[in-house]
């Protein structure tokens, strides 16, 4: 990335108080402290619940607290705006933003469907001079970056075949009370929109382009408990799919949120020529390249000499984690707005990954063509 952090103090509205609301809190707090360039006027947190949003802005360093969103929108010391809000709301949100001429980091995934996805990029698209940036932090790990170099300097030569799995088990128990997450109208997609596009947005980084794809979901657990009685689930527990790269390597992807003992199992295994890769988010802070010639897999820690991790620590071997990564891509929202050349997925490439998941959730087995052959920064 090319350009420097701003000197001008940006103006902040995060709207949302839930997980991802406190990580994107912590990022604003710290980007300054470990980035440099000026510290961001915190100005506005808002939430549904005002006790909330009352009780946790003096704590997260907001100087206002509000329950109506629209208010964010219409301040004008607010610059940009973190949207970490149930992903029905982030359309007609992202939408107010731009047009109100606001900056936007928001959570993924863009929105509830693919028309809703496609108006934001062609909005953003119309206001070229505000920056767009989708939560996908983990494309931000020092490790991914590591190998995101590996791969673009040719180490693994030409790229034959990508693995990539995402599972987590925290849908797994049938006595999980139905909620939002398993409704078409309130979740959208479902393990697809929540964990499988993480897994799209690094398939996409490191193979390029997708040319086509086959894929099958399913429900495991097609009814889940409410106060009103058992309630369906509308949308996918886990997905499967084999795909075609624009470069004419293959790949398999798979997404679960019922897979029992997984946590945060992200993985991903490339072969190339020359060698190949593997990494796994649940130890993140290492990767395994094999090159021609070696007898197997070398174990490579993160350290100082990844990308960013000496802004955080100086020691190699020290542990990296989640929250860094969203510092990191706050320090890459702010860099963008100061006029560095790329800090992507913005809302161009993120539609990218939903007409990918969303062509995995159409597919039913049969091959779906994608047309689109853009590829992140």
């Amino acid at each position: 990335m090319t350009g420097t952090l701003s000197q001008k103090p940006l103006g902040v509205a995060l709207i949302g108080t839930g997980f991802m609301g406190k990580c994107h809190a912590m990022a604003w707090n710290n980007v300054a402290t470990v980035f440099g360039g000026a510290r961001p006027r915190l100005e506005l947190l808002c939430d549904a619940d005002p006790d909330a949003a009352a009780r946790l802005a003096p704590q997260w360093g907001f100087a206002r607290a509000t329950s109506d969103w629209r208010e964010v929108m219409a301040d004008p010391r607010v610059d940009v705006v973190s949207i970490t809000v149930p992903n029905g709301l982030h359309y007609p949100m992202a939408m107010a933003a731009l047009a109100a001429g606001k900056h936007i980091w928001l959570e993924k995934p863009m929105a509830l469907t693919l028309q809703d996805a496609r108006a934001m990029a062609e909005m953003a698209a119309a206001h070229p001079q505000q920056v767009t940036i989708l939560g996908y932090n983990y494309l931000r790990s020092p490790a991914v970056q590591a190998i995101r170099a590996l791969v673009d300097a040719g180490a693994l030569g030409q790229l034959h075949t990508f693995r990539g799995v995402y599972d987590e088990d925290y849908a797994a128990d049938p006595d999980l009370p139905w909620s939002w997450r398993h409704t078409l109208q309130g979740g959208g997609l479902g393990a697809l929109g929540d964990l499988g596009c993480h897994l799209v947005s690094l398939m996409v980084a490191l193979m390029g382009p997708v040319a086509g794809l086959s894929a099958r979901t399913h429900i495991a657990i097609a009814e889940r408990p409410s106060p009103e009685g058992m309630k369906a689930v509308e949308n996918e527990d886990s997905a499967m799919a084999v795909l075609r790269f624009a470069s004419g390597a293959q790949g398999s992807f798979a997404t679960s949120r019922v897979a029992r003992g997984r946590k945060c199992h992200l993985s991903f295994e490339i072969h190339g020529s020359l060698g190949a890769l593997r990494f796994d988010q649940e130890h993140m802070n290492e990767f395994w390249l094999h090159r021609q010639g070696e007898a197997g897999f070398v174990r490579h820690l993160t350290g100082p000499e990844q990308p960013d991790f000496a802004a955080f620590c100086p020691a190699p071997g020290h542990n990296f984690g989640f929250n860094e990564q969203k510092v990191i891509e706050a320090r890459d929202l702010v860099a963008c707005i100061g006029g560095a050349s790329a800090c992507g997925p913005d809302f161009a490439q993120g539609l990218v990954i939903e007409e990918i998941i969303h062509a995995m959730a159409r597919s039913n087995g049969t091959w779906r063509d994608i047309q689109e052959a853009r590829s992140l920064s």
